[in-house]
């Protein structure tokens, strides 16, 4: 196995980022679709955490910030599929 050093951390967090999205699609995707019992758990949201709207005026112009993060299940199974390939790439 190679160390993260060798391609770089921006590469790994690009593979991160994009395993996840992935994973969220897909969980999206397959909450329409009816197999069962399992497909409501795996497109569930998680909230890991939540920063509300914080408002910044700076009286010439007005800046929002927020952050939320709330994956799926299949987003953090996307993120471990993208770490373990980007460690065998």
């Amino acid at each position: 196995m190679k160390p993260f050093a060798a391609h770089g951390v921006l590469l790994c967090i690009l593979f991160l980022v994009v395993g996840g999205i992935l994973g969220g699609i897909l969980g999206d995707v397959l909450s329409g679709a009816s197999f069962g019992n399992v497909l409501p758990l795996v497109s569930q949201h998680y909230e890991i955490f939540n920063i509300q709207h914080v408002d910044l005026n700076l009286y010439v112009m007005e800046i929002q910030f927020g952050i939320r993060f709330a994956p799926n299940l299949l987003s953090i199974i996307g993120i471990f599929v993208a770490l373990f390939i980007f460690r065998h790439v």
